[in-house]
C-alpha cells in the first residue's frame, strides 16, 4: 500500500487534472483544441476533481501501520 505522502501527491496530480479539464470544457484557457468549449469535459474534470480529493481525504484520515 502506498504512503500518505504517495497517496496526496497522487491526489494533488489528479485533482490537477481536473481542473484542468474543467477549464478546458469550460473553454477559459482561450487556446483550440479537441477540448475546448465542450461541456463534456468540464463535467468529466469535476468528477476527476472530486476523485482527487478523495484520494487526499482517505490518504490523511488513514492511521498509520508503524
Amino acid at each position: 500500500m502506498p504512503g500518505r505522502v504517495s497517496l496526496s501527491i497522487i491526489g494533488v496530480v489528479v485533482g490537477a487534472v481536473g481542473v484542468l479539464w474543467i477549464l478546458q470544457g469550460l473553454n477559459w484557457l482561450g487556446q483550440t483544441g479537441g477540448m475546448n468549449g465542450q461541456r463534456r469535459w468540464s463535467w468529466i474534470g469535476t468528477v476527476v476533481l472530486l476523485i482527487g480529493l478523495g484520494i487526499i481525504v482517505f490518504a490523511n484520515r488513514r492511521r498509520s501501520s508503524v
